[in-house]
């Protein structure tokens, strides 16, 4: 979930037990559970809220949907791995070619 593997799941429980004493830990962890369950229900209230607010057309949003690098993702990425996927190529316009190895472009000395 949070990219915690085993050994540094036993590194934080090594140290919580240094830092908070075997007598004080599972009290801790109990409110660190409690915490993650409050915090879960807000999101999904949340998010609940939302989707009802939104209409029934939006009934399928996920929190995660709102993220931009999510919809970058989704929208554009997507559409052009379709373009790819279909044998399109890029358009080229009419009379251009690709420049040779050393070929300086052309330059417009009246576009500046």
């Amino acid at each position: 979930m949070f990219g915690i593997g085993l050994p540094e799941l036993l590194v934080i429980f090594v140290v919580g037990i240094l830092v908070f004493g075997p007598d004080r830990l599972p009290e801790f962890a109990r409110q660190a559970g409690r915490f993650l369950r409050q915090v879960r229900q807000f999101t999904n209230a949340a998010r609940d809220d939302l989707r009802k607010e939104l209409g029934p057309e939006f009934s399928h949003l996920e929190i995660s949907d709102l993220d931009p690098r999510q919809l970058v993702r989704k929208h554009i990425i997507d559409a052009m791995d379709e373009d790819i996927d279909e044998g399109s190529t890029i358009p080229v316009r009419a009379g251009l070619r690709p420049l040779e190895t050393g070929e300086r472009p052309p330059y417009d000395t009246e576009a500046t």
